[in-house]
């Protein structure tokens, strides 16, 4: 008997990809004079492999991600200055709180890692998905034996 839409009986199945299955790419992101927000949220999807078609939201199917100069990273406005990154000890009265412009001094790569784990979702798959971000404060990266492509988007 024919369906509505037209298709006789029986169903399509919807493709899941299995952890085994899945071919990840690296690729090398210049972060010198991009946005903080946009990157991330860029990289964000690539972790993730919302960029490819065999997208499963419950497994990881990202790629990896090595980021350079990430000293060298922009952001508009009075960011620079005006937002504060904190945490606590624990303890009372243990709260820091710390400048974007200070943090960069401090740990350049920290704050491109928090915008993007700000962007994943908050589970185990996400703590997994960020192990695959590899952030450097120069030029430099050692995985040229992984021959990391450009990423396309970049170009």
């Amino acid at each position: 008997m024919p369906l509505r839409n037209g298709l006789k009986g029986g169903s399509v199945k919807t493709y899941s990809a299995k952890p085994g299955e899945v071919d990840r790419n690296w690729w090398v992101v210049d972060a010198d004079g991009k946005n903080l927000g946009r990157l991330a949220s860029e990289i964000a999807n690539v972790l993730r492999g919302k960029n490819k078609p065999q997208y499963t939201p419950h497994t990881d199917t990202g790629d990896f991600v090595v980021v350079v100069n990430a000293d060298k990273i922009a952001v508009t406005g009075k960011k620079m200055t005006q937002k504060m990154y904190y945490r606590h000890s624990g303890y009372p009265g243990g709260l820091k709180a710390e400048s974007l412009s200070h943090l960069i001094d401090r740990r350049p790569a920290e704050v491109l890692r928090k915008a993007v784990k700000g962007m994943l979702p908050k589970n185990r798959l996400a703590a997994q998905q960020l192990t695959k971000l590899k952030i450097y404060a120069g030029p430099k990266h050692p995985h040229a034996a992984q021959k990391p492509e450009e990423m396309p988007w970049q170009q």
